[in-house]
């Protein structure tokens, strides 16, 4: 578990896409309310006040439970600093810190970790896998729903400012990485599980989430054009099934009911968007269910979006976006298809450690009973 040069670069790359994805937010919104679209902007301000208000309650949660492992009581300080939405940027602070120190001075010197308490590499990639949990909450929490209300608005207007264009792209990158690096650092921290390395594996994996989500994103915006109360209430219905199949399979990422069932409540939002094993088991089949809905709902809605009079937005963009969501969707399950039968770490046998290798398998990691794939 060594924390390398390009491990430290790669967590910079996230901090700096993370405070860019925050930025633009908060200009977007704050254009929508300077044009007079107070809807735009509140329902913006809203989504990225949830996603952080969420991200925060989960960080200071983790935080409590660390400092609990290590006999230490929880300081007001680190409370205050949560509420003051600052959580994230500390962690960032010291894991950048700790992780520049262990990736450029102690890169060469990690035969001697088996004979001290604490494993610097293992301290700062538990750090850094700590945050990219927290980025994947708030980029299906925010970024998601974000980025839907960017096309919506593009596509009623026929027009977009460079705010919106910016918010597009700083939105797909964001949700992009984010979705990557959990995969990458969740692998890495947890010692019996096979990395996920090579070029390769990790561009399709990009492709397989960024295709599947573009296909659902542009349907979803399609439908609120057809019939805005319907689309909200079939999206509440996803959610709640999502809910019910969390709580089915008894998920146990957190120590307190109340942030379990917080927790169960992000399951339910983020399998509105993508399909993610929630509990670390073999999920072909649930998976399988899951995209032959996704792919039935997205020809049915075609189907509707085919009759239904053409008025509906610029018809400009109506062919381009039939073709956008049926060839992003195919390019999806063929990436799918791809990255599983080819490319998945769990093609070969997992790592297995036992005392002698000085490698004990960290059961009760919290890692391990985040979300996998």
């Amino acid at each position: 578990m060594k924390y390398t040069k390009s491990n430290f670069m790669m967590s910079v790359l996230g901090i700096i896409i993370y405070i860019t994805d925050l930025i633009v937010d908060i200009w977007v919104s704050v254009r929508f309310f300077h044009e007079g679209q107070y809807v735009f902007g509140v329902l913006t301000l809203s989504f990225m006040l949830f996603g952080t208000l969420v991200v925060q309650c989960f960080s200071y949660s983790w935080l409590k439970t660390d400092l609990k492992k290590v006999s230490q009581e929880s300081q007001h300080c680190f409370l205050l600093l949560h509420c003051l939405q600052g959580g994230v940027f500390i962690r960032y602070w010291f894991a950048l810190k700790r992780g520049y120190r262990v990736a450029f001075k102690y890169s060469g010197k990690t035969n001697n970790f088996m004979e001290e308490q604490i494993d610097p590499h293992k301290e700062v990639t538990n750090a850094m896998t700590d945050l990219s949990m927290l980025r994947l909450f708030e980029t299906y929490l925010e970024g998601c729903p974000q980025l839907i209300i960017q096309l919506y608005i593009f596509l009623e207007h026929s027009q977009a400012n460079f705010s919106q264009y910016a918010a597009i792209m700083i939105s797909c990158c964001a949700i992009s990485w984010s979705t990557v690096d959990f995969q990458i650092a969740l692998r890495k921290s947890l010692p019996d599980k096979n990395l996920l390395n090579g070029f390769c594996s990790k561009v399709t994996y990009l492709f397989y989430k960024l295709n599947t989500l573009l296909s659902w994103m542009l349907s979803t915006v399609v439908l609120l054009f057809v019939n805005l109360k319907i689309a909200l209430f079939l999206l509440f219905l996803l959610w709640l099934v999502g809910l019910i199949w969390a709580f089915k399979k008894q998920t146990q990422f957190c120590t307190s009911k109340s942030m379990e069932f917080l927790y169960r409540i992000v399951v339910g939002f983020i399998l509105i968007f993508t399909f993610f094993n929630i509990k670390g088991q073999n999920t072909k089949c649930p998976m399988f269910c899951y995209y032959i809905v996704r792919v039935l709902a997205t020809l049915g809605l075609l189907i509707v979006f085919w009759v239904y009079p053409l008025f509906i937005f610029n018809s400009d963009y109506f062919i381009p976006i039939s073709i956008t969501i049926i060839l992003s969707l195919i390019l999806g399950i063929i990436f799918l298809t791809v990255y599983y039968g080819i490319f998945h770490p769990n093609r070969g046998k997992e790592t297995e450690y036992d005392e002698i290798d000085g490698k004990p398998v960290q059961k009760d990691c919290r890692m391990r009973y985040f979300l996998m794939e």
